[in-house]
């Protein structure tokens, strides 16, 4: 069967609309027997939880610190002046919020594809994935790029004000090369994790975080070149992180996964496209629904203190949140890798453990938050008013914390069977039709201000994260199994699973 042979179907198949296999299914002898009694149970939950933690500790650990490379941009700013802090908060929230958001969510097709190919052992398809994706989202990277450059009077025109407009969209035009960085970084980070090849990437990360924070402070604080200092600090990370993880794969490490640049790359990209736009759209509506809150902030009054207040709480949401991040990273890989290799039981187990251990994780810093309430905002700000209503807000971002802590795992559970279509519905209605409604009635018309805005919002999140708790509990896992197979087939090949003994030995 022809490797490029794609069929040109939307391949995410979701938990409503999954029909019954064209062929027989046959489940690997190796998944887990059937868990009978407390003691089985905590057998296997040691066993995926050393499964789901050689992934997850390394992803978190990267994500962490990709994250903290827009997040030390912000701390400098805020000791710069506070329209600096302004301006960065709103072009990392809303303009480079939007293009990371588009750019994950197309790249993440790359986990249902690779991680399912890798379980099945269709290992030689994982590069030309990669490649195609490169020129599905640097070609949406150079559209995106306009937004960049008329950020100014996109801001002005949604509301905010002038002198933070202006300066956000100074700032947005210096930082067009990170947008490229990320239009090569996504797609190579899902080929590498598909590959549980995650160690690299955050040791990589740790450095260039390290590298970043000096050269921040030099350029920022040192040498006084401010804006345009974090520009070109933020930026030159990012480059150093992809010729890095580009040189990593190059030098061979990958084997069958990576052999040379191949023109297959080009054929059948619109069946692709719209596999990525599926994923972008689902990915897409979780990332801004946050960023939001930031432009929101802006129509209330004292627009700049609550921008500062709600960009520091949304700050350290984001940084906790990568440590969900990294157990979406890591439950996708294990929910795709399983289901391609035929192992039903242990795809739904994997859900189990990552569920419960993040839920943990969540309530731990949620204390943690709780005791420092009075001491973290004098990280970011030496405003005494913005530290207060960040004080003010502290409860409500540790809620916030437990909601978006389980909920980007069930996501990673989503990605990993290929539910991206359906999910994205399931996000336009919980947040568009319902969150956002709300936290503007609150906001606005009830005068609770930001705190209306958030609880209003979250509400979204919660009503969200059931839907998919119901999905998941619903589902037929030996039939996501069958259906993960049929992709394999149409995308790249017979699963080794289903091939002819004397084929595989060959």
């Amino acid at each position: 069967m022809d490797h490029d042979g794609a069929n040109q179907q939307l391949l995410s198949a979701t938990a409503a609309d999954a029909v019954e296999p064209r062929h027989s299914f046959i489940a690997d002898e190796n998944d887990i027997e059937p868990i009978n009694g407390p003691r089985d149970f905590f057998r296997e939950f040691y066993v995926e939880t050393k499964k789901l933690w050689y992934l997850a500790g390394p992803a978190i650990f990267m994500s962490i610190c990709q994250y903290s490379l827009g997040a030390v941009t912000q701390l400098l700013a805020g000791h710069v002046s506070t329209i600096a802090l302004a301006a960065v908060s709103v072009e990392n929230s809303v303009i480079a919020g939007f293009s990371f958001g588009a750019m994950l969510g197309m790249g993440s097709a790359l986990e249902t594809l690779c991680g399912q190919a890798f379980g099945a052992g269709q290992i030689d398809m994982l590069g030309v994935y990669m490649q195609r994706s490169w020129v599905i989202l640097n070609s949406t990277a150079f559209l995106l790029m306009f937004l960049y450059i008329f950020a100014a009077p996109l801001l002005r025109l949604i509301g905010q004000e002038p002198e933070i407009a202006e300066a956000a969209g100074t700032f947005a035009v210096y930082m067009i090369p990170q947008l490229f960085a990320y239009a090569f970084n996504f797609p190579i980070a899902k080929f590498l994790q598909a590959q549980s090849k995650i160690m690299f990437m955050a040791v990589l990360a740790g450095a260039v975080l390290v590298l970043h924070a000096l050269l921040s402070w030099l350029l920022m604080i040192r040498l006084g070149l401010g804006l345009v200092g974090a520009a070109i600090a933020l930026n030159s990370s990012w480059v150093l992180i992809v010729l890095c993880q580009m040189a990593y794969i190059f030098s061979g490490t990958c084997g069958r996964a990576w052999s040379g640049f191949s023109w297959g790359a080009f054929r059948n990209l619109w069946a692709f496209v719209r596999l990525s736009l599926a994923s972008a759209v689902m990915m897409c509506l979780e990332v801004w629904y946050y960023m939001a809150l930031i432009l929101f902030a802006g129509y209330l009054k004292n627009a700049e203190i609550a921008v500062d207040a709600f960009s520091i709480c949304m700050n350290i949401l984001g940084w906790i949140v990568m440590i969900a991040f990294g157990f979406n990273a890591a439950i996708s890989v294990r929910v795709s890798n399983e289901l391609g290799a035929a192992h039903p039981r242990t795809a739904k187990f994997s859900v189990v453990v990552g569920v419960i251990e993040s839920t943990l994780i969540a309530l731990v810093i949620c204390l943690l938050l709780m005791l420092t309430r009075s001491q973290y905002p004098s990280l970011f700000t030496d405003s005494s008013v913005v530290k207060s209503l960040v004080n003010k807000l502290t409860p409500l971002l540790a809620t916030c914390v437990v909601i978006n802590d389980v909920q980007p795992v069930l996501s990673g559970v989503a990605i990993g069977a290929g539910w991206q279509a359906f999910v994205a519905y399931v996000n336009i209605g919980c947040y568009y039709f319902f969150g956002i409604p709300m936290g503007l009635l609150l906001g606005f018309k009830f005068g609770l201000g930001v705190e209306g805005i958030w609880v209003g919002m979250m509400s979204g999140t919660i009503v969200q994260t059931l839907v998919l708790f119901l999905m998941i509990y619903k589902t037929n896992w030996n039939k996501e199994a069958s259906i993960a197979t049929d992709r394999i087939k149409k995308w790249g090949g017979e699963a080794d699973h289903l091939r002819p003994r004397e084929d595989m030995q060959k």
